[in-house]
């Protein structure tokens, strides 16, 4: 006996929200920052975890991952699979258009204390100048 069912495709949109995320390299923690100050890692797990996902919710997520409220109410288990495949390949990130919305920046935070340092010196060191020059001339007022 041959039955076939066309069951309707479950989405499931927390696990939306992550493989987007995800997708995009950003980390919990700083996919919280992004949502706002009423935001931890931990809310964001739990949403995460969340079949459905209230309509409001899901455009800020949508918002704040920069993608449209559509991919995260109607991406299916096959559909992220292709979009994988599509745009990831083995070694090989960030092709295909998908567009990286977090830079990573990296800098050298002690070059960056030794830069404001600097400035202080030489800020002080222009302020003792006309500290001495100011001296000076209330001297030679003193003295006529």
């Amino acid at each position: 006996m041959n039955q076939t069912t066309d069951k309707p495709k479950r989405v499931h949109h927390g696990r939306n929200v992550k493989r987007i995320r995800e997708f995009q390299g950003i980390k919990q923690d700083a996919f919280a920052e992004l949502l706002g100050k009423d935001w931890n890692q931990q809310k964001v797990s739990d949403v995460e975890k969340k079949e459905t996902i209230e309509p409001e919710l899901i455009k800020q997520l949508a918002n704040a991952l920069n993608v449209p409220e559509e991919s995260i109410e109607n991406l299916t288990n096959e559909m992220a699979t292709n979009i994988f495949t599509n745009h990831f390949h083995a070694g090989s990130y960030n092709q295909g258009g998908v567009a990286n919305h977090n830079p990573t920046i990296t800098f050298n935070p002690l070059e960056k204390l030794m830069e404001v340092i600097a400035e202080n010196k030489a800020l002080y060191e222009q302020l003792l100048k006309v500290e001495r020059e100011k001296n000076a001339l209330l001297e030679k007022l003193l003295n006529k």
